[in-house]
């Protein structure tokens, strides 16, 4: 089911930023405050570490986000992952949930040469280890 919610062109330039230029390390997206379009909330310096991206998800509202995921395999090689996170916390409003699912495939779509997608509602599900567990995964 489609929302209807268009996404800002500055979704997809701030993505290209981080897919490209590695002058990102992630991207926070939302709804703009009249819910018709998805926008860029907070680009992070390339130097954010994951606790700083977990800081910067809100405990009672949702969001979507894109992380620039590295780590290393068990034979030394280094890698990294485009990870796309739909993050609806238990405790969100339910119209809000509902707008942001119906929502997720414009700014999904929108977004090419993403490598995995993660979907959080509490914060053990978007946890470090957790996120590489499933990232890691057949490399």
């Amino acid at each position: 089911m489609a929302s209807g919610v268009g996404v800002n062109p500055e979704c997809l330039q701030a993505y290209q930023e981080l897919k490209l230029g590695k002058k990102t390390k992630y991207i926070i997206f939302t709804l703009s405050k009249d819910n018709t379009e998805i926008i860029v909330e907070k680009k992070s310096p390339p130097t954010s570490t994951y606790d700083d991206f977990l800081a910067d998800l809100p405990e009672g509202e949702c969001r979507w986000a894109v992380y620039d995921f590295d780590f290393e395999k068990e034979d030394g090689g280094k890698r990294s992952k485009i990870t796309f996170y739909s993050w609806s916390p238990d405790d969100s409003k339910v119209k809000q949930k509902m707008l942001f699912a119906s929502s997720k495939d414009a700014l999904r779509r929108s977004l090419v040469g993403i490598a995995a997608e993660i979907q959080g509602t509490d914060f053990s599900e978007v946890a470090h280890e957790s996120v590489l567990d499933k990232v890691s995964r057949g490399n």
